[in-house]
């Protein structure tokens, strides 16, 4: 990692945007799957406090979704994402197992 990253990673103060249909998907998800609501908090904690933390495994998505990144709740389920660094956001897109995300 370069050190403007971990001078960025010290300075951030993220701020999660919920959108109106990210929160339905949310609520879907958690009633379908509410063994994995601890997982989702610790993640959406996580992503707060260091979006670069290597157990989110954030990778930036390519193909019809070049514009989003990837963060993983566990190993089936990921959390697509709109990483805005410039303006310390992160805007929820979409929730749910590979390939229902992808």
């Amino acid at each position: 990692m370069n050190l403007s990253k971990i001078i960025l990673k010290r300075s951030l103060v993220i701020k999660i945007i919920y959108s109106g249909p990210y929160i339905k998907k949310e609520k879907k998800f958690i009633k379908k799957h509410p063994d994995l609501v601890l997982q989702y908090e610790k993640t959406i904690e996580l992503l707060e406090m260091n979006p670069y933390h290597p157990s989110l495994r954030m990778h930036k998505l390519t193909g019809k979704l070049n514009d989003l990144y990837s963060v993983s709740i566990n190993i089936t389920y990921r959390l697509s994402i709109e990483f805005i660094i410039q303006e310390d956001k992160i805007i929820p897109v979409d929730i749910g197992t590979h390939e229902e995300v992808y």
